[in-house]
C-alpha cells in the first residue's frame, strides 16, 4: 500500500520536470529569436529585400571621340559605341548541321570551302572558316556554342529572318573605332579589368575614362511576390549620367598623311619603329601624333606584344643627340654668352675631365662661327658654348624648355625623361648634355621645345582635347595656356635664322621644302647599353624643325629607332620630315615666299 507522502513526491518530481522542460524550450526559443533578430538580422533583411524589393542598375552610355578636318571643319567619329550581335547555337535543337552551316555562311559571307589535302605534305591542312562553323554546329548535346561575334544589326536581322532551328541572337554594346590607320596610340581602347568590368585603357580612352564612361544610376522599389512594382510603394530613382564626348585637336587628314609617311619611312630605312609629333606652335595644339608599329583598337587582342600599346612619342624616353644643340645655343645667345658670329678654333676634339670628346666626323674644322657649329653639328663647338654660358645656367634653360618633366598631355601614360645627371655638377655631364647625350627626353617634349623656338620663345602647354561636350549639352573648349617665356623674341628669331642655315648649308638639306624657309636640325644619337657605355649597332635618328620660319604653322619632330639601311638622321628622318612638311604647307595653303 502506497503512502500519501510517496505519491506527493512523485507529483512534485513530475511538476519539476515539466517546469524544466518549459524553461529549456523557452530558452531555445529566446536563443533562436536572438540569432534571427540580432546575429542574422542583416541576412534576413536582405532576403526580405530580395523577395519584396526591386533593384535595377541603369547603365550610362559611353561618350564618343571625334576628330576634325580643320580646313573644312567636318567632324568624323573616331570612337563610338554600337549595338553589336553575337550569333550562337543551341546545338541540341539544330535539325541539320550542314544545311544550317551553309545558310549561315551565306548570310555571314563566309566562303563555303573545304580543305584540300596536299599529297606532298604529311601535315594536316588547317580547317577553313566554313569547316570550323560546321564543326561547331555538329557538336551533339551542346546547349551553347558561339558562332560569330561583332555582327552588325542588319546582318543579325537576316539571321533572324532565316528562322534557323537552334540559332539565336544576343546583343551587347561594343566599342567601335571607324577610323583606320590614323594612330591607335592616341585613342587607346576599351578593355576589361580583372573583375570583368569594361574600362578604357591607354590613350584618350584610358586618360579620360571617368569623363567618357559617365555615372551609372539605379531604380529601387518595393515589389510584390511576382517581382512586379507596387504602385503605392516607395521608389528611389537615381538617373544615369551619360559620358561626355570629346573633340580632339588632331587634324584627320594631317594625321593620316603623317602616319602613312612614317610607316613608309620605317619600312624604307629598315627601322624597328618610329614616332612623329606635329604641334601648332602658337597654341600647343597637337595636330598629329603617330607611332610605328601601330595597332587597330577594334582588334587590340591581335598584337604580338603588349608593348605595341605603348605610345612611343610620350612613353619612351631617349637621348636626343644633336637636336639638343639649337636649344643649348639659344640658351647661350639669350644669356648673352655668345652671338651667332662668335668664333672658336675647332681642334676636332676637346678634353673634359678624363674624357676626350670628338666630333662625329672625327675631323677638325678650324675657325668656326656659332652658326657653322650648328651647320656642321660640332660636338666640340657645343662644349665651347656650354663653357661660355656655364653648365648650371644651361641646365636651368633646358628645364625651362620643359625637358625632364611631363608635359601634362591628356594621354595615358607619359614619362618625364631625365636631366638628373646635370644635378651632379660634374663638367663632363654638362659637356655631353650640350650635344644631347647623358640626358633623356621624349618626342613630344622635344616637339614642345622646338615649338617654343618657333613661337617667339614662349613655351605652350601641349594639349590634344579641343572640346569637352557634356551630357547636358554644355561645351567647354580648351583654352591654350602659356607656360613660360623661355627665351626672348629676339633670341628666337636669331636661332630660327641659324637653323634655316642648317638646312640651307648644313646636314639638314634633305628636309628642305622648295619655296619656303624651313628651320631644322638633325640628331643621330647612340643608345645607352644596360652594361654601361653605348651600343655599337643601335642609334636613334631624329629630325626636328618648324616652318615657315617667318610665320611658323607647325613644329615637327620625327624619330626612327635603329634604322639599319642608314644610321644618319640626315638620310632618313630628314626625308620623312621633308615629305610631311611639303604636304603640310600645301594642305594649309601657305603661299611660297621664294622661287622654287
Amino acid at each position: 500500500m502506497f503512502s500519501v507522502r510517496s505519491t506527493s513526491r512523485r507529483r512534485d518530481w513530475r511538476s519539476s520536470a515539466l517546469r524544466a522542460t518549459f524553461v529549456v524550450l523557452g530558452g531555445v526559443v529566446v536563443f533562436r529569436l536572438f540569432i534571427l533578430q540580432v546575429v542574422s538580422a542583416g541576412y534576413y533583411q536582405q532576403l526580405s529585400s530580395n523577395q519584396h524589393g526591386f533593384y535595377e542598375e541603369l547603365f550610362a552610355s559611353r561618350g564618343d571621340i571625334f576628330v576634325r578636318d580643320w580646313v573644312d571643319g567636318k567632324e568624323y567619329l573616331a570612337a563610338t559605341t554600337e549595338r553589336r550581335a553575337l550569333v550562337y547555337a543551341d546545338v541540341r535543337h539544330v535539325e541539320n548541321a550542314e544545311a544550317t552551316a551553309k545558310a549561315l555562311a551565306t548570310i555571314l559571307r563566309i566562303p563555303i570551302q573545304l580543305t584540300v589535302p596536299d599529297p606532298a605534305s604529311a601535315a594536316l591542312p588547317e580547317a577553313t572558316e566554313y569547316e570550323t562553323l560546321l564543326a561547331r554546329l555538329s557538336k551533339k548535346d551542346d546547349p551553347y556554342e558561339p558562332l560569330a561575334r561583332d555582327i552588325d544589326e542588319d546582318t543579325a536581322e537576316r539571321v533572324k529572318d532565316a528562322n534557323l532551328a537552334g540559332i539565336g541572337i544576343s546583343y551587347e554594346e561594343a566599342r567601335f573605332y571607324p577610323e583606320k590607320n590614323i594612330g591607335g596610340h592616341i585613342f587607346g581602347f576599351l578593355g576589361v579589368d580583372s573583375e570583368g568590368t569594361k574600362i578604357g585603357q591607354y590613350g584618350i580612352e584610358g586618360f579620360e575614362q571617368d569623363f567618357l564612361a559617365g555615372v551609372n544610376g539605379f531604380i529601387e522599389s518595393q515589389a510584390d511576390t511576382a517581382g512586379q512594382w507596387i504602385g503605392v510603394g516607395t521608389r528611389t530613382l537615381s538617373s544615369a549620367v551619360d559620358g561626355g564626348d570629346l573633340l580632339l585637336t588632331i587634324d584627320r587628314t594631317i594625321q593620316y598623311t603623317a602616319c602613312k609617311y612614317l610607316a613608309e619611312g620605317v619600312r624604307e630605312f629598315d627601322a624597328d619603329g618610329g614616332s612623329i609629333v606635329i604641334l601648332e606652335p602658337s597654341t600647343g595644339r597637337v595636330i598629329a601624333m603617330c607611332n610605328t608599329p601601330d595597332y587597330d583598337p577594334n582588334d587590340y587582342g591581335n598584337v604580338e606584344s603588349i608593348s605595341v600599346f605603348n605610345n612611343g612619342a610620350i612613353m619612351s624616353s631617349y637621348e636626343p643627340g644633336s637636336v639638343m644643340k639649337p636649344l643649348v645655343m639659344a640658351a647661350a645667345i639669350d644669356s648673352g654668352a655668345i652671338a651667332p658670329t662668335t668664333t672658336f678654333d675647332d681642334p676636332g676634339e676637346v678634353q673634359v675631365d678624363d674624357r676626350t670628346i670628338r666630333n662625329s666626323d672625327l675631323k677638325a674644322h678650324g675657325i668656326q662661327t656659332m652658326t657653322q657649329v650648328l651647320e656642321n653639328s660640332l660636338n666640340t663647338g657645343m662644349v665651347f658654348v656650354m663653357r661660355k654660358m656655364g653648365g648650371e645656367k644651361m641646365a636651368t634653360y633646358l628645364e625651362n624648355f620643359g625637358l625632364g618633366k611631363v608635359t601634362g598631355i591628356e594621354l595615358d601614360t607619359e614619362v618625364p625623361g631625365t636631366l638628373e645627371s646635370l644635378k651632379d655638377g660634374a663638367e663632363i655631364y654638362y659637356a655631353t648634355a650640350s650635344y644631347g647625350q647623358g640626358v633623356t627626353t621624349t618626342t613630344l617634349q622635344m616637339a614642345s621645345a622646338y615649338a617654343a623656338l618657333a613661337n617667339g620663345g614662349m613655351l605652350m602647354q601641349p594639349y590634344i582635347i579641343e572640346e569637352r561636350r557634356y551630357d547636358g549639352g554644355a561645351v567647354v573648349p580648351t583654352t591654350p595656356r602659356a607656360v613660360r617665356q623661355v627665351i626672348s623674341q629676339k633670341t628666337a628669331t636669331t636661332i630660327g635664322a641659324m637653323m634655316v642655315s642648317v638646312i640651307e648649308n648644313g646636314h639638314g638639306s634633305r628636309a628642305a621644302v622648295p619655296g619656303y624657309y624651313i628651320a631644322g636640325k638633325t640628331g643621330t644619337a647612340q643608345v645607352a647599353s644596360s652594361e654601361g657605355g653605348y651600343q655599337t649597332d643601335h642609334t636613334i635618328a631624329t629630325f626636328a624643325g618648324f616652318g615657315p620660319v617667318e610665320n611658323p604653322q607647325f613644329a615637327m619632330v620625327v624619330t626612327l629607332d635603329r634604322p639599319r639601311s642608314t644610321e644618319w638622321a640626315e638620310s632618313s628622318s630628314a626625308l620623312i620630315f621633308h615629305n610631311v612638311a611639303e604636304f603640310l604647307l600645301e594642305y594649309l595653303q601657305v603661299a611660297p615666299v621664294r622661287d622654287i
